[in-house]
């Protein structure tokens, strides 16, 4: 007797779940060897997650402008194709390399240890990951990064956390950006944080603007923070 076909799994899709949860099994195998290469160097390293358009290379931009003089910073950029990102960030006097996708919607471990090999990280305080625009993907895979930090802009709607709550529960610091447009944008800093912290409570909320530099001064000393909580734990490792 043949089994009710509302019970019966998709064709193909035991096989897809096993092959997605090996690839991620790889992935984190390499996240752990980028790590272990990192760790002599006590670099911090943040994986930048969000939405394309959110802001993440102007961040990087005026980060880079603001604490050029205190911190040595370098950026590993991921996108499917062109160098623009990489060259803005040139241009800010931080050093930078461009991973190219060739359309895949997120960086993998192997691209970062890949870019490593190409990339003078010696003497770096921060390594910035900046990841593809997207986010549902780079949620899922692990970078060797100390902290996951996700942008959401006040021009995309204030929904997102609960639309794509993978992203923020696997992030440490929410960032939410284009706050010089919040006077003229139906977006409320209240209403994400509170569906943010439904998902991940401990996770911290700073609202900022590249633009006006509203909540820049708090983003850089939580940067700081990290860098020198991570500098702590080398030494005493």
């Amino acid at each position: 007797m043949s089994q009710p076909k509302s019970n019966r799994a998709p064709v193909g899709s035991v096989q897809c779940e096993n092959t997605t949860l090996n690839l991620l099994k790889a992935n984190d195998f390499v996240a752990k060897a980028i790590r272990d290469r990192l760790a002599p160097h006590d670099i911090l390293v943040l994986n930048i997650c969000s939405s394309p358009g959110s802001g993440k290379t102007t961040l990087l931009q005026e980060t880079g402008r603001r604490l050029k003089d205190t911190l040595k910073m370098g950026v590993l950029v991921g996108d499917p194709e062109t160098e623009r990102d990489a060259i803005r960030i040139r241009e800010a006097g931080i050093d930078c390399l461009q991973i190219v996708t060739g359309g895949m919607c997120h960086i993998e471990a192997q691209m970062v240890l890949q870019g490593l090999d190409h990339f003078n990280y010696e003497g770096l305080d921060v390594l910035f990951i900046e990841n593809v625009g997207n986010l549902v993907c780079p949620a899922a895979f692990d970078l060797g990064e100390d902290y996951r930090v996700t942008l959401i802009s006040s021009t995309e709607g204030d929904d997102k956390p609960k639309k794509y709550p993978r992203m923020f529960l696997t992030s440490e610091l929410m960032l939410v950006s284009k706050a010089d447009l919040l006077p003229y944008v139906p977006f409320s800093v209240e209403a994400v944080t509170q569906d943010a912290k439904d998902i991940n409570p401990d996770l911290e909320v700073i609202a900022i603007s590249s633009l006006n530099g509203a909540g820049m001064n708090e983003w850089c000393k939580w940067l700081e923070q990290k860098v020198a909580e991570k500098k702590k734990a080398g030494i005493e490792a």
